[in-house]
């Protein structure tokens, strides 16, 4: 919302020095966020005056139109002599009021302006168009042409208001209130501690049974319509010089005089308003949700085909507008441009439902500055001042006459009534402010207060935020200023530290990191599409998800049940900006849905929930659990002078499982697999006691290609949560033995569609406790040597015995009985 500091001294008396620099630091400490504070004209200085056109002269052979003008600017070059200008803008004829910049002056952006030769004359300053004054585009496109009445010679830094201050407040989805002048200024005011001058505070007629005819079929969505009518408004009335330039300052573009006058009333008043041109409306005004399949062409120019839950406004032929968030075309308000413009209009201030609003907005991708407001909560109650205001102006500007009939339907409600101690503030605070501040606070936000140490509080119209007791507390908190809270750390009672999951989560994300991986922390959101890229098969359980009612991107509407899509996302992103060697990771949530939906059930605010519902709630949640995936691409280990470098493989990925399977204390079992994105050939299986936890290895080729990723790229996913069961992460000391190592190296041949961890595990079973460590360090095929179909493992068997030296006739025993028990599990033999 951007809010010009003149506009907001008319219903605040700011002191004259308060700069918008103040003004923002006060509104920031109430608790709303001013990004900044734009100063209009800073830069600029005149002379800048008006001028009346006296003469055109059409300059020919060059590229482009060029005319050499003569300019009445009165007095204010010093001679009273016509100032020749040169000008190549078409849209002003002699005799048109223009605004003047003369010889001397600066324009915004530190433009200076002198006399100077160009298309053969010489120049003495410029004629100006809005974009060059810093005003933006008034619609027209060209130089400014000013009414007929303007003074020659006058100031136009004055007259157009070219020197303002303007602050730009990015306003919560809670205070819609805050999205006008008044409710800015109200603020303001509490910030001040100033009156305020409420521009909503009008003398409005009652309803009657003279006003136009309006029927809402539908109090839920509209429980409030009001509609006055103006008639014999002149066509050709344009918007005064003040109001274009309000609208300018917060935004909006002029367009019409009627147009600018709702805008500017809802601007002030926060209350959307729409006017019909009466002549085109038939028959009797309608609220009503729409037909499924119903079409109207709103004002945007575009056909929109209507949904059954969408709310419409309409006439005898049907819908004429949608409902809070744009008019449709066939009601328009004629420009003051065209031959026959509007003379009678019907002005609409309704209040409609903000759930149902934002809904159709979001339905059509139609975001209007009336749904922004409609949608974040709109004043009721002042519906039939808007109205009134924009009627006020319309006579006031167009030389209309208000006709004496007003149309009001009201779905009768109460006021809403809050109960809170008057000791609450102080309690959710930790501050001592007392009921008379309480009460005081309240006051100045629109609230009725009565009650001592139980007050009842009655909440204002333009305040729908205020539901419940720590609403309340919230406003005397941030008014009474959150700077002023004292700021103390919480002491946790001995032994609340981390969870053991929290402890692991921590300890994986730290070891990958040591091992050369990034963090790249994803969306949990995902379209189904992904699991066909995946190359999950029909009935693979991943392709069961958790679907949102409201998803932030309607291409994405469910929640993961992988972490990989998110991280080939990440790869993808990164190695198209050119960092090609890479190597991610992620560790997060993914989302399984339970065989059996539950209804959530909503918890108590006034106690804690018992552990019976609490347990209730969570078992209608989905499954959650947390999950560590990596992705790698490029180069493992770059070339240098140290010697080549290494492209990452497959190998990588399976590692990155074995360092998280450390972590968590648990024994990982890698074998060969076979599953969705990873290769057939080249995918490993990874196995905690007889339960499958991940996998890892190289992608798909048609993943690959799918998601846009580099050649070769490997991943890993495992679910971390099994590991942390299976796990134990004791901190185990360090073992240092004074004993020397027996090593003894063996080679065995097996067949090749033998897993190196199975012919592993026999090794290690059948040393012993003489066995130290294992390591595989050469595979070796040859068909020759070997024979069809063979491969060769050569393992490093490292023994020591914790009390005495080993001799070599122990080591070769262990040896020899951890081959024969590998050969009679995996049929090895020794190379020899």
């Amino acid at each position: 919302m951007r809010v010009p500091l003149s506009w907001l001294r008319e219903y605040v008396d700011l002191p004259a020095t308060e700069t918008g620099r103040d003004v923002q630091a006060k509104l920031v400490s109430a608790g709303l966020e001013v990004e900044t504070v734009e100063h209009l004209g800073a830069d600029l200085k005149g002379p800048l005056v008006v001028g009346q056109v006296l003469t055109i002269e059409e300059l020919e052979g060059f590229k482009k139109p060029i005319r050499f003008c003569t300019v009445d600017v009165g007095q204010a070059n010093g001679t009273g002599e016509p100032q020749e200008i040169v000008c190549g803008a078409r849209n002003f004829s002699v005799g048109d009021k223009v605004v003047v910049v003369l010889p001397g002056a600066t324009l915004p952006g530190g433009f200076s302006i002198s006399a100077r030769k160009t298309y053969g004359r010489t120049s003495h300053g410029m004629i100006c168009s809005g974009d060059e004054l810093g005003m933006g585009d008034d619609g027209s496109h060209g130089i400014i042409v000013l009414p007929p009445e303007t003074e020659v010679g006058k100031d136009a830094i004055e007259l157009l208001e070219l020197v303002d201050e303007v602050l730009d407040i990015a306003v919560t989805a809670n205070r819609g209130d805050c999205l006008s002048i008044r409710g800015v200024a109200r603020e303001a005011a509490i910030a001040y501690g100033l009156p305020l001058s409420d521009p909503a505070l009008l003398d409005v007629p009652g309803p009657n049974a003279y006003g136009y005819p309006v029927e809402v079929s539908d109090p839920l969505g509209c429980d409030r319509f009001t509609a006055r009518t103006v008639t014999g408004l002149s066509p050709e009335a344009r918007s005064p010089i003040w109001l274009q330039r309000r609208l300018q300052k917060v935004g909006m573009r002029p367009i019409s005089l009627a147009v600018d006058v709702t805008n500017y009333v809802m601007m002030e008043l926060g209350q959307p308003l729409h006017a019909y041109d009466r002549s085109l409306v038939q028959g009797t005004i309608g609220v009503r949700r729409a037909t499924e399949g119903e079409q109207i062409k709103t004002l945007d120019g575009v056909e929109r085909k209507l949904h059954a839950e969408d709310l419409v406004i309409t006439d005898e032929r049907g819908p004429i507008g949608l409902a809070g968030v744009m008019g449709g075309a066939n009601t328009e308000i004629a420009d003051h441009s065209e031959a026959e413009g509007t003379t009678d209009v019907v002005i609409e201030a309704a209040h409609f439902d903000a759930v149902s609003i934002a809904r159709t907005a979001r339905r059509h991708k139609l975001s209007s500055e009336a749904s922004r407001r409609f949608e974040r909560g709109v004043d009721p109650a002042a519906a039939a001042a808007a109205a009134q205001r924009t009627v006020d102006l319309l006579v006031l500007l167009a030389g209309g006459t208000a006709e004496a009939g007003v149309t009001e339907v009201v779905t009768p409600s109460a006021p809403h009534t809050i109960s809170v101690p008057a000791d609450h503030p102080d309690k959710v605070a930790g501050v001592s402010y007392g009921r008379e501040t309480v009460v005081r606070r309240l006051q100045e936000v629109g609230c009725d207060v009565y009650g001592q140490d139980e007050l009842i509080v009655t909440v204002p119209s333009w305040r729908p935020d205020l539901q419940e007791i720590n609403d309340l507390a919230e406003e005397v908190i941030r008014l009474e200023g959150y700077e002023n809270l004292p700021s103390t750390l919480p002491r946790p009672p001995a032994g609340r530290g981390l969870t053991r999951r929290q402890r692991l989560h921590r300890r994986v994300g730290r070891v990958l990191a040591g091992a050369g991986y990034v963090e790249a922390p994803n969306y949990p959101f995902l379209g189904e599409q992904v699991f066909d890229q995946l190359l999950l098969d029909a009935d693979d359980p991943k392709r069961r998800v958790v679907k949102l009612t409201n998803p932030l991107n309607d291409e994405e509407p469910a929640l993961r049940t992988s972490l990989l899509p998110g991280l080939f996302g990440a790869l993808r992103r990164n190695d198209g900006r050119g960092s090609h060697d890479l190597a991610l990771f992620e560790t997060g949530l993914v989302f399984l849905p339970r065989e059996e939906q539950k209804i959530a059930a909503v918890l108590p605010v006034d106690r804690r929930p018992t552990d019976e519902e609490i347990a209730e709630l969570d078992a209608a949640l989905p499954e959650q659990p947390r999950h560590v995936a990596v992705v790698l691409a490029g180069a493992r280990e770059q070339a240098g002078w140290w010697g080549k470098g290494r492209p990452a493989d497959w190998a990588d990925a399976v590692e990155a499982a074995r360092v998280v399977a450390r972590e968590a204390g648990a024994e990982l079992v890698v074998r060969g697999g076979q599953y969705g994105p990873w290769h057939p050939g080249r995918c490993a299986e990874l196995v905690v006691g007889d339960t499958v936890v991940g996998h890892a290895g190289e992608l798909h080729p048609r993943v690959v290609k799918a998601f846009g990723l580099p050649a070769r790229t490997s991943a890993m996913e495992l679910d971390l949560d099994a590991l942390e069961a299976a796990g134990d992460d004791t901190p185990q000391a360090p073992r240092i033995s004074t004993f020397p190592v027996a090593t003894q190296d063996v080679a065995l041949v097996v067949d090749k569609f033998v897993p190196h961890a199975e012919v592993e595990a026999a090794l290690r079973e059948g040393a012993g406790e003489l066995l130290e460590g294992i390591r595989l360090f050469d595979v070796y095929e040859n068909e020759e040597q070997l024979g069809d179909g063979r491969k060769s493992l050569a393992y490093a068997l490292r023994f020591r015995a914790g009390d005495r030296t080993l001799t070599v006739d122990e080591a070769s025993a262990a040896r020899d009985a951890a081959v024969a028990l590998a050969g009679e599990r995996t049929g090895a033999v020794l190379r020899g």
